[in-house]
């Protein structure tokens, strides 16, 4: 896979940039240790991020909760060499040259889990996704 850039950049979206894309990114960062360019963004960003979705980052160490929710925009899609759309809400039209996934993640609210349990499966589904999605990038 050839990139854009001198290392390969993910811009993680949903639709509020308030949840499940500030943890991919959050993820990835941690995860790739500088040798991935990470942004996230959202179609309808919200105000802040879910002090959920933060704490159940921080259960690994990870600080997202100061990120401020900012509005996807073609020049983040073009900057980037994969752009992950985190469920069904968030929709982007696909621009050319760039790899585009679809991550549909497990709500466990639909199933009567909720509060930190929750957070904690969703942000682990997440953990797993972003951990592949590197390896993908890492070519291995």
């Amino acid at each position: 896979m050839s990139f854009k850039a001198d290392k390969p950049s993910v811009l993680f979206v949903c639709s509020t940039n308030s949840g499940k894309s500030p943890m991919a990114a959050g993820l990835m960062e941690h995860l790739a240790a500088g040798s991935v360019a990470v942004n996230s963004c959202g179609t309808a960003p919200g105000d802040a991020v879910n002090p959920e979705s933060a704490a159940a980052l921080a259960e690994l160490g990870i600080d997202i909760a100061g990120r401020v929710p900012t509005a996807a925009t073609e020049a983040a899609q073009q900057a980037a060499d994969v752009v992950v759309i985190l469920g069904s809400n968030a929709q982007l039209e696909q621009l050319p040259g760039t790899r585009y996934e679809r991550w549909e993640i497990d709500e466990p609210s639909l199933r009567g889990i909720h509060g930190a349990e929750r957070m904690r499966l969703v942000r682990d589904e997440i953990k797993a996704r972003v951990e592949a999605l590197h390896r993908d990038l890492a070519g291995g």
